[in-house]
């Protein structure tokens, strides 16, 4: 059994030194380099099976160190395992992000080109541009004089509740 727990341990020192690799890799190798991880950590998982067969076969007095070193082995294995999940997502998302930033940035948006849309369908429908300012100038003042007049409600509102009172 303890060949075999020593290679695992060794593996498992192995496997994260190559953690740090994922950080510093290039696109191209990145996948290359999960793979290999991925794979060394799968050959963990199935040496710490054979390890956990094994330590069930120890002697009474050594029985319960070996399980709870195989156990500790089998912890470290799923916190490399969780941590190569982790690094995937995070790398997905950004790629995700990545895609959508080129396309949000391929397309055109200009709001002079939607005002002149506007324009050309009035100017078809027989308004003029001098229409369509005091359109906007009117859209303008509406706005403000529907700020004024709740204002002007609220005013008259506070002032009904305090002569009430």
């Amino acid at each position: 059994m303890e060949p075999l727990y020593q290679q695992t341990h060794k593996q498992v020192h192995e496997i994260q030194s190559h953690m740090g690799r994922l950080e510093t890799a290039d696109k191209q190798s990145l996948h290359l380099v999960e793979k290999e991880i991925q794979a060394s950590i799968d050959q963990v998982f199935s040496r710490l099976e054979r390890l956990e067969i094994l330590s069930s076969k120890e002697p009474p007095n050594k029985k319960q160190n070996a399980k709870l070193r195989v156990d500790q082995l089998k912890y470290d294995a799923q916190h490399l395992q969780t941590a190569l999940r982790n690094f995937q997502h995070r790398r997905y998302a950004r790629e995700q992000q990545e895609r959508q930033r080129e396309e949000l940035l391929s397309r055109t948006f200009t709001t002079n080109g939607t005002q002149k849309k506007i324009l050309d369908i009035a100017n078809m429908l027989g308004l003029s541009n001098t229409v369509m300012r005091l359109i906007e100038k009117r859209a303008f003042q509406d706005k403000y004089l529907m700020i004024g007049g709740m204002l002007l409600t609220c005013v008259v509102m506070f002032l009904v509740v305090q002569y009430l009172t």
